[in-house]
């Protein structure tokens, strides 16, 4: 993945920011977010906390250019984000793909250079070197023939990252990642999205276990509409912040975790 524009910029000394300024975002009638604002740039992990209905999910389908904005900016490396980018994958929560549909985890992955190829683009050796390469990466080569619905959860993220990979990602908006892994595969998904960050990758995620955040992030985002306070995540998620945001702070294992109203791409 030697293209210039999608190298890890910490390997070139380069700090990529991602900006949202006064974000708002409206389904018909009913205002999902309004007046969001943040910064953060690459290597980061960046959580989105906040309750049900916080509005989670919008954000990470407008940061992917999947919902349109109704107000604001996203300005990525210095340049305004219209519309969808090829720099930007969005992954689903696990529970709304369907995983019946018939495709292997190495046809999952290809999927990825569609941007570059199109959908009826013939695959060049480049395209087969950044598959093989994700497959590689998140240690898949052994399943790659194998159809998606026999995977772990666990395996179901890795497969989806992987795919981003192959799509030469920069910034990767992760609704849920965590919600229905065992504490193995929660674990071995932590370690993978730390290796991402140390190589340069933005990542941005919803996430609902409080107690595992600050060791799972870097930074933090309190959102219910509006955000609510954005720094490093061992400062932002205090009990404090917590108790203004969700009325009163209950354990992660109480609270329900929160559903998107996610498209799989």
């Amino acid at each position: 993945m030697s293209d210039e524009h999608h190298d890890c910029c910490a390997h070139h000394g380069h700090h990529h920011e991602l900006v949202i300024d006064s974000l708002r975002v409206c389904y018909r009638n009913t205002v999902a977010l309004d007046d969001v604002s943040f910064a953060t740039s690459c290597g980061n992990r960046v959580a989105l906390v906040g309750p049900n209905g916080a509005g989670k999910s919008t954000l990470l389908k407008a940061i992917a250019g999947l919902v349109p904005r109704n107000g604001g900016s996203i300005r990525w490396r210095g340049t305004a984000v219209k519309r969808w980018s090829r720099e930007f994958a969005y992954l689903p929560q696990r529970e709304e793909v369907d995983w019946s549909f018939p495709i292997t985890v190495q046809g999952l992955v290809e999927m990825g250079r569609y941007p570059q190829t199109g959908w009826w683009g013939r695959f060049s050796t480049r395209d087969a070197t950044a598959v093989e390469a994700a497959l590689a990466d998140l240690d898949l080569l052994d399943l790659r023939h194998r159809q998606i619905r026999e995977l772990s959860g666990g395996q179901q993220q890795r497969a989806f990252l992987a795919r981003a990979l192959a799509q030469e990602a920069h910034v990767l908006l992760l609704d849920e990642p965590f919600t229905g892994l065992d504490r193995n595969a929660s674990r071995q998904l932590g370690d993978l999205l730390e290796k991402l960050a140390r190589e340069g990758r933005l990542i941005v995620a919803s996430h609902h276990d409080l107690e595992s955040a600050p060791r799972l992030f870097d930074e933090a985002l309190l959102l219910k509409s509006r955000s609510h306070g954005f720094g490093a995540a061992s400062e932002i998620l205090s009990e404090r912040n917590l108790a203004r945001i969700f009325g009163q702070v209950q354990d992660a294992d109480e609270r329900p975790a929160p559903r998107a109203i996610a498209t799989p791409l």
